[in-house]
């Protein structure tokens, strides 16, 4: 198994703010923020059960979660993309 396949294996990665959103509002830890593409952000979270129903639901649009809860989340993201 070489290392790129045990990184999948043990985090998620997703470039979309939305997405990453509703993972953190799920209750999904944040691992960190890869910053190496020069115009976007890689949200990157700790692979955990239950996480690739949460984000089905996400994209078939049953899932879900409190809108207000989400709506801070994406500030409390954005706020982390300028500030660090």
């Amino acid at each position: 198994m070489n290392s790129d396949s045990l990184y999948t294996q043990q985090y998620f990665g997703t470039f979309d703010l939305g997405l990453s959103s509703a993972l953190v509002t799920a209750g999904f830890l944040l691992d960190h923020l890869d910053k190496t593409h020069p115009e976007k952000v890689k949200f990157i979270f700790i692979r955990e059960e239950n996480q690739d129903e949460i984000i089905q639901s996400y994209w078939n649009g049953s899932l879900k979660i409190s809108a207000l809860a989400y709506f801070n989340n994406i500030k409390v993201l954005k706020n982390r993309i300028y500030s660090e």
